[in-house]
């Protein structure tokens, strides 16, 4: 039984920091996937947060602070296949940035039987590259993702999913083999669903007023698209080349 207590401001946005971490639980009861109850109850509660904040005085739940006060800023990379060449090269672009946390939306070693070898591809050397970043890595797993990389990689890689809010939505993040457009999580009308997986970018409205994002590929893009990478700050998604030139931008509304 859950007992749900006023709360708001910095303690309600440390509730929904806590429950944000249940996206590390694993649900057994449908073959190693997020049952579809678990994942409503768990959306719901972030909903009830966001909306018990605006009544209470709180304001809006944003996204983590930084020490400046300004919004974290996330770079988000999927599909990196075990390349080292562009692991490198997306750890260059994370300093670049300036980035507080890397989101990766999974398949980080294997390069997996459909895909052709990435450049430099050597997931030996890619292993430690990624484990010396562990305390700035948030991570879901990928379709070419098992419990041998977990054994080897010193952060969590097996997650189905996370979800993050940014003002009054919600972000589902996952890597898309298993929810995507054609077969979504429950989503409220606004939400966003980020994965990966095509290795293809996208920005595509869907559902009832959804949206569907994906940052492509850094090492092994697909349809003549670029090596990439999306960031995202104070509600801004933006695509960018892994020399940091921005080709798409996409900026949330309030409402």
């Amino acid at each position: 039984t859950m007992a749900f207590v006023p709360l708001c401001g910095e303690k309600l946005q440390n509730a929904v920091k806590i429950h944000t971490i249940f996206y590390w639980l694993k649900d057994t009861t449908s073959q190693g996937y997020l049952s579809r109850t678990f994942l409503n109850k768990s959306m719901t509660f972030l909903r009830w947060a966001l909306a018990l904040d605006k009544g209470r005085g709180g304001g809006k739940i944003r996204t983590e602070r930084t020490k400046g006060g300004s919004a974290m800023k996330w770079m988000i990379a999927s599909d990196l296949h075990g390349s080292a060449y562009y692991c490198r090269k997306m750890l260059e672009a994370f300093e670049r940035e300036g980035a507080d946390r890397l989101f990766l939306l999974g398949d980080l070693l294997y390069h997996g039987p459909r895909n052709d070898l990435p450049e430099g591809y050597a997931p030996k050397q890619v292993m430690p590259l990624l484990n010396g970043m562990k305390d700035r890595l948030l991570c879901v797993r990928g379709n070419c993702d098992a419990e041998v990389d977990q054994m080897v990689l010193e952060f969590p890689v097996l997650a189905d999913y996370a979800v993050l809010p940014v003002g009054r939505r919600l972000v589902y993040a996952t890597h898309g083999h298993v929810y995507n457009t054609k077969t979504p999580p429950p989503l409220a009308p606004g939400d966003i669903l980020l994965h990966g997986h095509t290795h293809i970018p996208a920005w595509e409205p869907f559902g009832q007023g959804s949206l569907y994002l994906n940052p492509g590929s850094v090492s092994l893009p697909k349809e003549g698209s670029a090596h990439s990478y999306m960031t995202l700050e104070n509600g801004c998604f933006r695509w960018k080349t892994m020399d940091g030139r921005t080709y798409h931008e996409l900026t949330l509304s309030e409402t």
